[in-house]
């Protein structure tokens, strides 16, 4: 009685406006035009830290790495409130803080914590 299927078949001219625009993103990407072709980083909600104050094993550390531990540097006092779920709390973590600063670490002292670099 009912027909479960409502799709209606798409109409030539649907396909055809379709394909012309996956081209169009496709060669405009191959050509650099796109801000994520040329590596150009997007903008955050968020501050981070500059990467010139991580350390030197942390700055060849992959980019999320980077940004994870930048992001910390910037809001330590916030991750202070955050608990960490990868039971680190043996290793004497207190927060998700201390995953990437240790607890004497001050914005002109910076003390890394290596746990996540792992």
């Amino acid at each position: 009685m009912f027909s479960s299927d409502f799709s209606l078949p798409a109409a030539p001219h649907t396909r055809r406006i379709f394909l012309v625009r996956a081209f169009a993103l496709v060669a405009l990407g191959a050509a650099g035009a796109l801000p994520a072709a040329r590596g150009a980083e997007k903008p955050r909600k968020y501050k981070l830290a500059p990467e010139s104050v991580l350390a030197p094993d942390i700055l060849r550390a992959p980019a999320n790495v980077r940004e994870a531990y930048r992001f910390a540097i910037v809001n330590q006092d916030t991750l202070r409130y955050i608990p960490c779920y990868c039971g680190c709390g043996e290793q004497g973590h207190t927060s998700n803080a201390s995953c990437y600063l240790k607890p004497d670490s001050k914005p002109g002292n910076l003390s890394f914590d290596r746990m996540s670099l792992a």
